[in-house]
């Protein structure tokens, strides 16, 4: 094989990656929309309909670091290619649900297989990529997969609830996660991991992800049903953190173990993954509560929602796939996540104006392009900066890290900002505003508090990451191509 051809099955391994992520972040909007009929025809209550979406989310957040250090351990084509037959089967399981028990088990164990899928696939990029503007050309093409999916998820929705019926936002998986799995095995390259060398870290494995189960449940069941200051609460999140500090202590007297705690020393690779939550934290204001404005203050039905937020998917992809590589090869990671991230502010603090008889040309879709533009450009170079100190050994740790700040972040900030609407919802009603202005006035606090998360990331960016001179990628990318030139001399001198 030339090496055009091996170039040609890079792109396309990566086009198969990208296929299976976006396939797990779909799933994680796509049912939202659903849920009212779902809960319709299973007789599901208000309380127990959340654990339609808490069973998913516990085991993809809980798993997601195991999942990526055991693509280390093992492979991560194995890893993968076995996370995607496991989401594909609890799909078709989810599909023929009959009952309440048999879809939030299957929604369990389709968590399980997300995280399996997602955990390895930025380790498998920057492996694939090593060429410093590759390798920010392909993780822009998958930070445009993760951050856009969830809003096409909502459009699918919508769509495929309204042309067909609930169960085939599950069945769409299943010829998908199939085909994803075939052409996976037929162009990623088999790889093996360092392996177990002396044993696996059995204590360390349970430790990190019972804490990562519970504290995913502390934030999706009790904190969100009973408050943040409720006992149950309280003692279930000192207990995670429990956890948590004996997997810490574990891991650095471990001789082997499970997780290495030399990846948190990177000052970039900490603050991305610090950056990271807080952004995504603040991004679900706009994203779960902004729909809830559109269908419960603007009356708009799930159709019309998943086409308000397609510009910013459009702005998303522009910037993801067409502009974020040039910029981080010209600016750095550092200087292009900036602006990214005061974009994202700039829009959520606009968003805080959206009136009760709101109009979407004037007070929504500046928000969405805004929110397009600076998710575009910030996180492929968060994922760039969270993957810089990942070595070949562990970029499945590091991989699985990025996408458990995005969970836990994402988890958190919902209950969070939830909450607080609620709350101030609450106190309108009580003192005789119209239920449209009480809603739109805790959507507004709830937007206000996103903002404000954003701003907390910006200021990690400022103070925590280390600033990288403005020609240092253009100085490895000289040196890269003169090597390839300097490889390619001897062959044109043959033939002459």
């Amino acid at each position: 094989m030339n090496g055009g051809d091996r170039d040609r099955e890079r792109w396309l391994a990566l086009y198969v990656l990208c296929a299976g992520v976006l396939m797990i972040v779909l799933d994680g909007t796509i049912v939202n929309v659903a849920l009212p009929t779902i809960q319709r025809e299973l007789s599901f209550s208000q309380s127990t309909l959340a654990w339609v979406i808490n069973a998913y989310l516990i085991a993809f957040g809980g798993l997601l670091l195991l999942a990526g250090r055991l693509g280390d351990l093992t492979s991560r084509r194995g890893v993968f290619v076995g996370g995607l037959a496991v989401f594909t089967a609890a799909s078709l399981a989810c599909g023929l649900a009959q009952d309440q028990t048999m879809l939030v088990a299957a929604r369990f164990v389709q968590g399980a297989g997300g995280a399996a899928t997602s955990a390895v696939g930025l380790g498998m990029i920057v492996t694939m990529f090593p060429k410093p503007h590759e390798q920010a050309k392909a993780i822009g093409v998958y930070a445009f997969v993760a951050s856009a999916g969830g809003s096409i998820g909502l459009l699918a929705g919508g769509v495929i609830t309204q042309a067909l019926d609930w169960h085939w936002i599950f069945f769409v998986n299943v010829p998908i996660g199939i085909a994803t799995a075939l052409l996976a095995r037929r162009l990623i390259a088999p790889d093996k991991g360092i392996g177990f060398r002396q044993g696996a870290d059995i204590p360390g494995a349970v430790l990190i992800t019972g804490a990562l189960m519970l504290s995913v449940y502390t934030i999706v069941k009790p904190a969100a049903e009973d408050g943040w200051g409720a006992a149950k609460t309280l003692e279930l999140g000192v207990a995670s953190l429990v956890l948590l500090v004996a997997f810490v202590v574990r891991e650095a007297t471990a001789r082997t173990p499970l997780i290495p705690l030399r990846i948190f020393r990177s000052r970039n690779v900490s603050g991305a993954n610090l950056i990271q939550a807080l952004t995504v934290a603040g991004m679900f204001s706009v994203f779960f509560l902004g729909a809830l404005y559109m269908q419960k203050v603007l009356h708009y039905d799930a159709l019309q929602i998943g086409l308000a937020f397609l510009p910013t998917t459009l702005v998303m992809g522009t910037m993801s796939l067409k502009l974020s590589e040039p910029l981080i090869m010209r600016f750095g990671a550092r200087r292009t996540l900036i602006p990214g991230l005061v974009a994202i502010a700039v829009g959520l603090a606009l968003f805080t104006r959206a009136p009760v008889h709101g109009s979407y040309v004037s007070d929504i879709l500046p928000t969405m392009i805004l929110m397009g533009a600076g998710i575009g450009s910030a996180f492929p170079a968060l994922m760039k900066l969270a993957m810089s100190g990942a070595t070949q050994s562990d970029a499945g740790l590091a991989s699985g890290l990025v996408n458990t700040t995005v969970q836990v972040g994402g988890a958190l900030g919902l209950a969070v900002v939830a909450t607080l609407a609620a709350t101030r919802t609450s106190h309108l009603l009580a003192g005789g505003h119209a239920e449209a202005a009480a809603l739109t006035g805790g959507y507004q606090l709830a937007f206000m508090v996103g903002a404000g998360l954003i701003v907390a990331a910006l200021a990690v960016a400022l103070t925590v990451l280390v600033p990288e001179p403005a020609s240092a990628a253009h100085a490895h990318e000289e040196a890269t191509i003169e090597h390839d030139r300097a490889e390619r001399e001897p062959a044109w001198s043959e033939m002459s």
